[in-house]
């Protein structure tokens, strides 16, 4: 008899739920099948769009007989975390002219959301794990597993969205970080999944009750610039906190804004109240890479470094996010627009009201088990949806799934 593995005890670990949407999509064999669950920005055609400037820039590196393949430094390649971090707070920003802001280049915005956390396990608040973690409560999940596995225990989420009224919970929002602990570690996203982001009132109202309580915002800006099309804007609330001086860390991720999901370019940008602090915590930053993943790769940061430092390169990509940005606003309206003409019940004014890839529906755990099981229509278990997989090929049978989930009388679902 074969003796038991020492591993005998380890459980299985459950998939993401992304990976197991895209899991049960594969398998369905209906024909009708839609996935909106997915998190790449894809073309009318439902492929995954490689920008055209980014394909300009990978045939140009490999045709470069300079270039090779050697290590990269800890902190990654210093004109891409130099040009990311003037990407994220404006080249003019007073914290980059005062030479108190820097860059750490991560495998993807997970990786540097994952070394901040590190980081602050270790040296914040006297590196105590009862510190207190809030984060937004459409994030959670992901997120308190990164701050769990840097070694945190006290990890609470906030309310940010609505599902009855399709829209911010503001009130309650502002209430639970006035009521969070002094000193708490506050996780904050600039562009939000559920395409719904506070306005420039609520986040100076979330600014002034983070600075009355010493707490400090780790900030994560995932899709700069396919929000609101604006790089600049998009970049706002980070650079109003900049402005009032907060200490604060921002994980930046070039996946969706570039189409690099493959490369996972990634940035941790760090901004203190000096350069001796900066220089030292950034140090230290580079000591938890060394022992997580030494070197990061090379391609991904390449591309970006290129595009951002070329003038006629950068109005490209300005043009090719200008495309992404008109096209999921198309969407949106074609979306609604077919609703209303089904006399679909209730109001979808936040299709168009959200912004960015993503939309939060506001349907039921009953109406998103329907329209997966019944119509082959698979989102988040949290109505999330990608708006880029709508398309003129599925619009009609999305629209007419939705109305038919929406009207059916389904126990325990309501709207």
């Amino acid at each position: 008899m074969a003796a038991l593995s020492v591993f005998n005890d380890t459980p299985p670990a459950f998939p993401g739920e992304q990976l197991r949407i895209a899991a049960d999509f594969a398998q369905d064999t209906d024909h009708n099948k839609v996935n909106l669950g997915s998190e790449e920005y894809c073309d009318e055609d439902n492929q995954q769009w490689v920008l055209p400037v980014v394909r300009k820039v990978q045939q140009h590196i490999a045709n470069d007989p300079t270039l090779n393949h050697d290590h990269l430094p800890e902190a990654g390649l210093p004109e891409f975390t130099r040009s990311a971090v003037s990407m994220a707070l404006g080249k003019d920003s007073i914290a980059i002219l005062q030479n108190r802001a820097a860059g750490v280049q991560a495998i993807g915005g997970t990786g540097a959301l994952f070394i901040g956390a590190k980081f602050l396990h270790r040296w914040y608040d006297n590196s105590s794990s009862s510190t207190a973690i809030y984060v937004a409560s459409h994030a959670y999940e992901g997120c308190q597993e990164i701050f769990r596995n840097a070694g945190f225990e006290n990890i609470h989420p906030y309310h940010y969205w609505d599902n009855e009224k399709a829209s911010l919970a503001t009130a309650e929002m502002l209430e639970d970080l006035q009521n969070a602990p002094r000193h708490s570690i506050v996780v904050l996203d600039i562009d939000s999944s559920t395409g719904t982001n506070p306005s420039t009132e609520v986040w100076e109202q979330i600014a002034i009750i983070l600075k009355r309580r010493d707490m400090f915002p780790f900030f994560r800006l995932t899709a700069q610039g396919l929000v609101s099309g604006d790089l600049e804007n998009d970049a706002k609330p980070l650079r109003h906190f900049v402005a009032e001086g907060f200490q604060l860390f921002c994980a930046q991720s070039f996946s969706r804004n570039f189409g690099l999901y493959d490369e996972r370019v990634g940035n941790l940008t760090i901004v203190m109240k000096d350069n001796d602090t900066l220089l030292r915590v950034r140090s230290e930053v580079e000591k938890i890479v060394r022992v997580v993943w030494s070197s990061p790769p090379m391609m991904g940061s390449r591309i970006v470094t290129a595009v951002l430092n070329n003038p006629a390169l950068y109005a490209e990509w300005r043009e090719n996010l200008k495309v992404m940005v008109e096209r999921i606003m198309l969407i949106r309206d074609k979306l609604k627009e077919r609703l209303r003409l089904l006399s679909t019940p209730g109001s979808w004014e936040h299709i168009t009201n959200q912004a960015g890839m993503y939309c939060f529906t506001g349907f039921s755990s009953a109406r998103i088990n329907y329209l997966i099981k019944k119509k082959h229509v698979y989102l988040m278990e949290n109505g999330q949806i990608n708006i880029c997989k709508v398309n003129s090929k599925n619009l009609k049978y999305v629209t007419e799934a939705i109305h038919e989930a929406v009207t059916t009388d389904l126990q325990d679902c309501s709207q």
